[in-house]
């Protein structure tokens, strides 16, 4: 069975946009119509020329600290004076560091996981909910599969992807009936950087980030309108 998405005429945001994920929900969005402004810390490289296609008015990138509250301020300004408004916010930027125990882990990884992985969901969200308001529009952010359970080595990690889906939950009852807000747990995605680092495991089970992408594409469109708070598994065999 085929299933497709028109979202002529809206507009999604989507940060960390530059990376394997991010760069497969900017495609998803784009090749199902909607104007989308890619927003990252990182600007494209030649590789990534189809984030700033503006062009064919699909896609516009936006570089922006997202860990500093002006400059988030100023990049949702920026999308809404360009393209009118927000329908969807696509909160991707997030990054991942491990292998040491709690007790080894410096104060500074500690937080560089907790600004880049739940900092940026929190900062985003707050200044675009105003105009997701007046579209009645969709959250969608990346929380883990392992922010269910503690676990060795990535502790710090694994509590701010808890805590992306506590804000979720968070988020769609304070905006019940206007806003939805969901969240999609991967687990290993099938990246370049994940083959390189593990080499050795099975990459035949890990998810394709277009897949992810796709689920995301489904929690922001008019086929799940009664589905808010969720914290949906994205994760297969993986």
């Amino acid at each position: 069975m085929s299933v497709s998405f028109d979202f002529t005429d809206r507009v999604a945001l989507v940060t960390g946009a530059s990376g394997a994920l991010g760069s497969a929900v900017v495609a998803a969005f784009r090749d199902a119509g909607a104007t989308v402004a890619a927003v990252d810390v990182v600007e494209p490289s030649e590789e990534d020329a189809h984030l700033d296609a503006t062009e064919d008015g699909g896609v516009q990138f936006y570089q922006a600290d997202l860990t500093d509250e002006d400059d988030v301020e100023r990049v949702v300004d920026d999308v809404v004076d360009d393209h009118g408004g927000i329908d969807c916010l696509l909160n991707v930027a997030g990054t991942w560091k491990g292998g040491t125990a709690l007790h080894e882990t410096d104060e500074g990884t500690f937080d560089m996981l907790f600004d880049v992985n739940l900092r940026t969901m929190f900062l985003t969200s707050k200044h675009a909910l105003p105009h997701l308001h007046e579209r009645e529009g969709a959250v969608v952010s990346v929380s883990a599969r392992s922010s269910l359970e503690g676990g060795e080595g990535d502790g710090p990690y694994r509590a701010a992807k808890a805590g992306v889906r506590l804000l979720t939950e968070t988020l769609a009852e304070e905006n019940e009936g206007v806003v939805r807000v969901n969240a999609v747990m991967p687990s290993v995605i099938d990246t370049p950087a994940n083959r390189e680092a593990m080499p050795d495991s099975n990459h035949d089970k890990w998810v394709d980030p277009a897949d992810i992408a796709r689920t995301m594409l489904t929690l922001c469109s008019d086929a799940t309108p009664v589905t808010s708070g969720a914290a949906v598994p994205v994760y297969g065999e993986a």
